[in-house]
Formats: structure tokens, sequence, C-alpha cells
């Protein structure tokens, strides 16, 4: 029993400290990149992998550009919350409550982030053909078997 307690708190720990390393990465990745990490890169790649035709391209361009508004508040909350969690870390005086408070304004924007980041992609996932739905799921699937040996590499190296 205690020990499948240790497994819980630990992989909670994990996912935790993923999701905060999560928030840092796409705070980063705003601060360096602005409004190009909204659907840039990451179309002009689909694009190419997935050979969209330029009548998808141009209703995936109209479904980011449309849902731009939303994403945009919730990424500048983000940083602004992450640069005041690093002034408070910094301030010499650590505020527990304060940390705690901001942490969880910034559970309430990943999570807002997060949500309109799925319905989006099924928006996207929409316009794709069936050849297309099967091959972004396998290089999905692939992705996601590298990210956990990964993450079960880091874990066996501690």
């Amino acid at each position: 029993m205690k020990s499948s307690y240790i497994k819980i708190l630990a992989v909670t720990l994990a996912l935790t400290l993923t999701a905060a390393l999560a928030v840092s990465q796409t705070v980063r990745r705003v601060q360096m990149h602005g409004d190009e990490m909204f659907g840039g890169h990451m179309l002009n790649f689909f694009a190419d992998y997935l050979n969209l035709t330029d009548a998808q391209q141009a209703q995936m361009k109209d479904i980011l550009a449309k849902e731009k508004p939303a994403i945009h508040p919730l990424i500048q909350q983000l940083a602004q919350g992450h640069h005041q969690l690093r002034e408070l870390e910094m301030s010499g005086s650590f505020d527990e409550a304060k940390a705690r408070a901001l942490v969880a304004q910034q559970s309430a924007n990943l999570t807002e982030l997060i949500v309109q980041k799925a319905r989006i992609e099924s928006e996207l996932f929409q316009v794709l053909t069936a050849e297309q739905k099967t091959r972004i799921t396998e290089f999905m699937q692939r992705h996601e078997q590298r990210l956990n040996q990964h993450m079960q590499e880091q874990t066996q190296s501690q």
C-alpha cells in the first residue's frame, strides 16, 4: 500500500514538473517568436508533411486567424504570471500565499489554453482527408512514444 502511494506521489510530482516546464517553455517561445508561434511554423510543417492542398491551407489559416484573439491573451497572461513568479522568487522575501495565488492563476490560464488548443486542433483535424488523418495520427503516436521513452530514461537516470 505504501509503495503504491509513493508511486502515485512520484507520478503526480512528475506531471506537475512537466506542466511547469511546459508553461516555462511556452512563455519563452512567446517571448522569442511572438505571433509567429500561433500556427505559422507548425502549419508550414504539416502543410508539407501532409501535402495539404491550397484550399486546406486556406481553411486552416482562417481557423487560426479566427482563434488568435482567444489564444493571444491567454499566452500573455501566462507570460505575465511567469514573470511575477520569477520576481517573487528573487525578491528575497518569499510570500507563500502570493506564490500559491499566482500558481493557481497560472493553472487556470494553462487549463484554458489547453482546452482552446484541443478545440482548435479538432477543427483543424476536420479539414483533413481520411488519409491525412491517418498519417497525422501515426505521427502523433510516434511523437508520444518518443516523449514517453525520454521520460522513462530521465526517471531511470535519477
